[in-house]
C-alpha cells in the first residue's frame, strides 16, 4: 500500500490531503480566524462563485476542493494501476482528478452553506439612516455649522452623526428632535419633527 501511495504519479494528491489536514490543524488552534473569515465577497459569475465562496469562506471551499481532488486523485491512480499495473503521470492524472474535484466541492460546499449558518452583519450605509429620526446630543446645528445627533438604525444600533438644517435660518439646539432627509458627504441635513408619534 505504502508503495502505491509513495509512487511519482500520487505525489501531489498526498500533499493535497497533508495541507488540508494542516490547514484543519492550524484552524482548531485558533490561528486561522483571519484566514477562516475572509470577507470576499463574490456578487458577479466567475469560478469563485461557481464554488459558492461568499456563500461560505475561501478557506473552507480550498479544505472541500482539497479533499476531494486528493481522494479523487489516489481512487483513479489506484483504478489506473489495477488496468495497467502502474498509475498514471501526474500531468495525466492531475488534471482529470481536478476535472472530477471541481463539481463535487460545488456541491458540497453548496450543501454546506445551506447547513451551516451564515455571516450576519448590522452594518448599515449610511444612506439607510436617511429618513430616520435623530435628536441633537452636542451644541446646536446651524447651517454651515453641524452639530452631532444620535440616531438609531433598522437593527436598532445607535450611531452618532453630523447634522445641519436643510433650512436657512434654522437652529437645532441641543436635545431638538430632527428628521434626517439627506446625505451629504460627512454630515447629513435635517429638518425638524414635528410629529410626536416620531419621537
Amino acid at each position: 500500500m505504502w508503495g502505491f501511495l509513495s509512487a511519482d504519479g500520487n505525489t501531489l494528491f498526498l500533499a493535497a490531503l497533508l495541507l488540508m489536514l494542516l490547514i484543519g490543524a492550524v484552524e482548531a488552534a485558533g490561528l486561522g480566524g483571519a484566514l477562516g473569515h475572509d470577507g470576499l465577497d463574490v456578487d458577479h459569475p466567475s469560478l469563485l462563485g461557481w464554488l459558492n465562496v461568499g456563500r461560505l469562506p475561501l478557506l473552507m471551499v480550498i479544505v472541500i476542493f482539497l479533499f476531494a481532488f486528493g481522494v479523487t486523485g489516489l481512487v483513479l491512480q489506484q483504478l489506473i494501476a489495477g488496468v495497467f499495473r502502474h498509475p498514471a503521470p501526474i500531468w495525466i492524472a492531475g488534471p482529470l482528478a481536478a476535472a472530477v474535484a471541481l463539481p463535487f466541492t460545488r456541491v458540497l460546499s453548496g450543501l454546506l452553506a445551506r447547513i451551516l449558518p451564515g455571516d450576519e452583519t448590522t452594518a448599515v450605509s449610511r444612506e439607510t439612516l436617511v429618513g430616520r429620526v435623530a435628536v441633537v446630543v452636542t451644541g446646536a446645528a446651524r447651517v454651515g455649522s453641524p452639530a452631532q445627533a444620535r440616531v438609531r438604525d433598522a437593527h436598532g444600533q445607535t450611531h452618532y452623526v453630523m447634522v445641519e438644517p436643510d433650512d436657512d435660518g434654522e437652529v437645532f439646539e441641543q436635545g431638538t428632535s430632527v428628521i434626517i432627509i439627506r446625505n451629504a458627504g460627512a454630515r447629513f441635513l435635517a429638518i425638524r419633527n414635528e410629529s410626536e408619534a416620531l419621537l
